[in-house]
């Protein structure tokens, strides 16, 4: 397949781009790189662009004839949503929308689509499946839940089929050592664990050891980001094989509480860190798990990379590797 990945310069999407690349899919990097590296883009086609631009991916479709395109160039703090949520709207709505209207006008029918467990808001239960209400709390989660509604207003329109695909914890990173995570500012767990790990941190702070979970601490489901790609791959696939539009849920289905997860980032890495404990967060949920069982039975995806020691020692591997890359920025 030709493939487009929006966004293919950032964590998830430059991992996405070696998957399809070693797959022998054709594939091309479209990113404006406010938040990707054009370093991680390792394979195929890199083109600097912004998807709000029309004239750009207009040059970009007619050139290439494309059997799908996979979006990863949304903005994701959901503190910085909530402070800035035009910024959030405007990019991860209404540019995509663009995006979307130029694959509609060049008649490309196949989309993937990131979204998140943030469409669903507070649990009324868990494991969370496909069933289960979609009622956001923030900017984040409401700019992806109209997209989501966007996808299947402009199949009923235009014939456009997508999947997208709610991720959980996205974690982990490539296992050849060639790709990882590095977002500025930093926000997900797993790296912020690893920092204190190899002494960039001086500590982690645990928000809260108090909810109704067998020690106190959250509980968090983690997918490596290599099995998150081949659930995509798999979308992809489903689409231009002739499948309808989908929406599913994505994660291991394993859930591990914070404590947890420090103690096995104690144990991967051999090293001990100063361990905080500060007061809950609001928004917090004590349990987010995912029931991934309609995405198994559908698509036959299987995660490779389930257990969580595995994921922290991929990630770890990584971190250990700072000084390679961690000089660097956007660019």
């Amino acid at each position: 397949m030709k493939v487009l990945v929006v966004g293919g310069a950032g964590y998830i999407g430059s991992h996405m781009v070696k998957m399809l690349s070693k797959s022998g899919h054709d594939v091309t990097t479209l990113d404006n790189l406010t938040n990707g590296y054009k370093d991680a883009v390792k394979y195929g086609q890199f083109i600097e662009g912004d998807i709000a631009n029309p004239d750009v991916l207009n040059k970009l479709f007619s050139e290439n004839s494309f059997d799908g395109v996979m979006h990863f160039a949304s903005y994701i703090q959901v503190g910085e949503s909530v402070e800035k949520p035009s910024m959030y709207y405007r990019n991860n709505v209404s540019n995509t929308q663009v995006l979307l209207d130029v694959m509609v006008k060049h008649d490309v029918k196949s989309f993937i689509f990131s979204s998140t467990a943030a469409t669903f808001g507070e649990p009324d239960y868990t494991p969370i499946d496909e069933a289960h209400s979609q009622k956001p709390i923030n900017p984040y989660g409401h700019s992806k839940l109209m997209v989501e509604q966007i996808l299947r207003d402009f199949d009923h329109a235009y014939g456009l089929k997508s999947v997208s695909l709610r991720y959980f914890n996205a974690a982990g990173a490539d296992p050849e050592g060639e790709l990882g995570e590095r977002h500025i500012p930093e926000t997900h767990l797993i790296p912020l664990v690893l920092q204190a790990a190899s002494g960039r941190r001086e500590n982690i702070t645990i928000f809260g050891n108090d909810y109704d979970t067998p020690d106190g601490t959250c509980i968090r489901d983690y997918i490596h980001v290599n099995d998150l790609c081949s659930a995509h791959l798999l979308g992809l696939e489903y689409l231009v094989a002739g499948g309808e539009t989908k929406a599913y849920n994505m994660g291991n289905g394993l859930g591990y509480s914070i404590k947890e997860l420090i103690d096995v980032a104690k144990d991967v890495t051999g090293n001990d860190f100063t361990v905080l404990t500060g007061e809950r967060r609001d928004g917090d949920p004590a349990r987010l798990v995912a029931d991934s069982s309609l995405l198994k039975k559908e698509l036959g995806w299987k995660p490779e990379y389930a257990d969580l020691s595995v994921i922290i020692r991929h990630a770890w591997e990584w971190e250990q590797k700072f000084d390679e890359w961690g000089s660097s920025s956007p660019a």
